[in-house]
């Protein structure tokens, strides 16, 4: 006579986490990815977290004289007529300056998107002022901007847009439209270059087909590169916004450190920093601050990117 034993009955043996990994149960993944995400927690997470903490003490690098003051240097801050106007130069220089090198940098990559001698070489040369870190174009465009002996300052003397003597360093609107310039030479070609790989994973029979409907370029152009460019203009977009609400060396070598035409860096900078004793709380609010609008920034462009991919 057989005994039948039921497979339910018998003893399960709990693999082990070798075996789990093994298996594909979806931990090995993140295993994989749990040092990095250890370094970020290290160096971008937790002094994230320690600024939010001091913004919110009193003198907060001496242990026994702080205190708790809740909101009051946001408030400090905000009532600053100077941090209310590093606020509009912030925006000011950030649109203007992005909106200049996404319509040159979509130029600049429609032509070197097309087929001629010498590509290459082009490709690799517009990338020359973008290889210069942002204190050595500064400092050189404020050679060229002198009041006494610049050569751009010469030439606009010349056409009369600027008086004798005079600069576009001498003024609060001066030193922006001078910051624009620098940055738009400066950052045109990485624009270009984000904007020219996007055009070249377009299938080239898309524009065959539509040739062969009647569409002209122009209409290619808003019906087949616009709409699949869209997902890596808005990447572009966030970088470079990014990049720009964040603006410090370039501003502090135009300006010298002064504190009449600052951008929001500048002035944490300054109120940390320069002339403070042991008090540099609100800077680091300002700091905090400039952290939120950047994360509202990238979250805004991060939604529309998912909505143009949708």
């Amino acid at each position: 006579m057989s005994t039948t034993i039921r497979a339910d009955a018998l003893p399960t043996r709990k693999p082990s986490l070798r075996e789990r990994l093994d298996m594909g149960s979806g931990l090995f993944p993140y295993f994989l990815v749990l040092p990095t995400i250890i370094i970020i927690a290290l160096v971008a997470v937790y002094p994230i977290i320690d600024s939010v903490r001091l913004s919110l003490l009193n003198n907060p690098l001496i242990p026994t004289g702080s205190t708790f003051v809740g909101l009051n240097n946001y408030i400090h801050d905000i009532g600053d007529p100077a941090f209310r106007n590093s606020i509009g130069v912030t925006l000011i220089f950030s649109v203007t300056s992005v909106a200049l090198e996404t319509i040159l940098g979509f130029a600049v990559a429609l032509l070197m998107n097309q087929v001629f001698p010498g590509r290459g070489l082009v490709r690799t040369a517009i990338l020359i002022p973008f290889a210069f870190p942002t204190v050595v174009s500064a400092q050189i465009w404020t050679l060229m901007l002198n009041a006494q002996n610049g050569v751009l300052t010469y030439l606009f003397q010349s056409v009369h847009l600027l008086a004798a003597g005079d600069s576009l360093l001498r003024t609060t609107n001066g030193v922006i439209t001078s910051a624009v310039l620098i940055d738009v030479w400066k950052t045109t070609p990485f624009m270009a270059l984000l904007i020219l790989a996007g055009l070249q994973v377009i299938p080239s029979e898309l524009y065959e087909a539509a040739g062969v409907d009647g569409s002209n370029r122009w209409q290619q152009f808003w019906m087949i590169t616009f709409p699949l460019l869209r997902s890596a203009l808005l990447i572009a977009l966030m970088f470079r916004l990014l990049d720009a609400l964040r603006a410090f060396d370039l501003f502090y070598v135009l300006t010298g450190g002064g504190r009449e035409i600052q951008t929001i860096a500048l002035y944490s900078y300054a109120n940390m920093f320069v002339g403070t004793t042991f008090d540099f709380a609100p800077g680091v609010a300002a700091a905090v601050i400039l952290f939120l609008i950047c994360a509202v920034v990238g979250i805004v462009v991060v939604s529309l990117s998912r909505i143009s991919q949708n």
